[in-house]
């Protein structure tokens, strides 16, 4: 049996983020095809990590900057290696290269990070996102990390589209791999809340994710006083893992506005709302509030960041309907809040939509055959592909004589 080991930048909490959903369909994917699969991390767990043991997925705690991962990687000899974000490849991919060369390479990008990078900091000076923010460090180090790998998971193809274009990366080194979901049956269609037995507005997201922690503020600050002066008995609920104080205060149950902190079972508290809000002004990959709502039949409106990737489609099934609205000015955003909130036939016919987007752009039997046979292909040809690949090569080189000294250096201090 091939042996597959993740090196996770967290554990998966696939109740607290998107991402964490996102790496156990990995898992599930990389053992459908017969991988016996290692999970490793430096982080520490907490009350919300996923029991890996459940899927029958092994476990182990590394350290950073640590010789000990070495013999670690070298008694397991994986047959292939999968990063959980180019800062697990930064920290840990030049003793994978060194210790087991032949391991096939694969970065899970999550999201573009410099593209959001980008967004945050065209957004704080006020401005559209230019070239010059795009080639920010956070990118320089994202496209090394790319290049370095044989292959990155790409969730998004707006961010394909970006990389290929304004960086001219080959698209050979990418590879679209969407969240991959089960169909929704009729017949749980038929057992979701209707119209008449939904009430109020909801939002969600971890609190540790900057965007969502700018779009509760900016729902609360702009948004919400609109939506509310139209509705004054509807209340946003707003719901997040790991809240801070800075979030909490927000909370003002005379303006309907209501922190509720972490949702223990999402599914739940998504059905029993009208609509779902999303203003993103900055991010970047899939957002997982969005699948949840289309999952639990729940209309959304959205910005164009909130929206990106998720209904333009490059193949021939797309472009998609929205399942509500995409609007950046923020008048008109809570005027379409409240026309879904209170126009039933609207809601009903969007909520539809919104189960079409789910089954036929986001199934996950359109992806898996594809994906083993692009896996099997790499396996079975990963020479000539890295041979097309100078420029990783050369990276490689380059950077893991600096990142591995630097390393040995931050290990030998920590003796002291």
């Amino acid at each position: 049996m091939n042996k597959l080991l993740v090196i996770g930048f967290v554990w998966p909490e696939p109740k607290s983020s998107a991402a964490g959903s996102r790496m156990l369909q990995l898992i599930q994917q990389f053992q459908n095809q017969d991988y016996e699969v290692t999970f490793a991390s430096a982080a520490k767990t907490s009350e919300n990590t996923y029991d890996l043991s459940s899927l029958g997925v092994k476990t182990e705690e590394i350290r950073l900057n640590d010789s000990s991962f070495d013999d670690f990687i070298s008694e397991l000899n994986p047959h292939a290696v999968l990063f959980d974000r180019f800062m697990t490849e930064e920290q840990y991919g030049w003793r994978v290269a060194e210790k087991c060369p032949d391991a096939l390479r694969i970065l899970d990008t999550e999201d573009f990070h410099g593209l959001r990078k980008a967004r945050e900091l065209a957004l704080k000076d006020g401005v559209d996102v230019t070239t010059s923010y795009l080639q920010n460090d956070t990118t320089k180090r994202e496209i090394a990390s790319l290049y370095r790998c044989d292959l990155s998971l790409m969730i998004s193809e707006a961010e394909i589209d970006i990389l290929t274009k304004q960086f001219s990366i080959d698209r050979r080194l990418l590879y679209y791999l969407p969240f991959l979901l089960e169909p929704i049956s009729k017949e749980i269609i038929n057992q979701l809340p209707g119209f008449n037995e939904r009430s109020h507005f909801i939002s969600i997201g971890n609190f540790l994710h900057p965007p969502n922690y700018d779009a509760v503020r900016y729902l609360n600050e702009t948004i919400w006083p609109l939506i509310r002066k139209e509705l004054p008995h509807a209340e946003l609920h707003f719901y997040g893992a790991y809240e801070s104080q800075k979030v909490t205060q927000l909370h003002n149950e005379a303006q309907g506005f209501l922190v509720k902190g972490f949702a223990t079972e999402v599914s739940e508290v998504m059905q029993s709302s009208k609509v779902c809000l999303a203003p993103l002004r900055f991010g970047a990959g899939l957002k997982g509030k969005l699948i949840d709502a289309m999952q639990n039949g729940t209309p959304c409106v959205m910005t164009s960041i909130a929206a990106e990737g998720m209904f333009n489609s490059s193949t021939d099934n797309g472009p998609f309907e929205v399942n509500g609205f995409i609007e950046n000015d923020p008048l008109v955003y809570a005027q379409r809040a409240v026309e879904l909130y209170t126009n039933q036939k609207l809601w009903n016919s969007n909520q539809a939509i919104g189960f079409n987007v789910i089954n036929e752009r986001f199934n996950k039997n359109a992806f898996e055959n594809a994906f083993r046979n692009k896996i099997e292909d790499l396996t079975h040809h990963l020479k000539t592909h890295r041979q097309k690949n100078f420029i990783g090569t050369m990276l490689q080189h380059q950077t893991l004589q600096s990142t591995k000294y630097l390393s040995k250096w931050i290990e030998e201090k920590n003796k002291n």
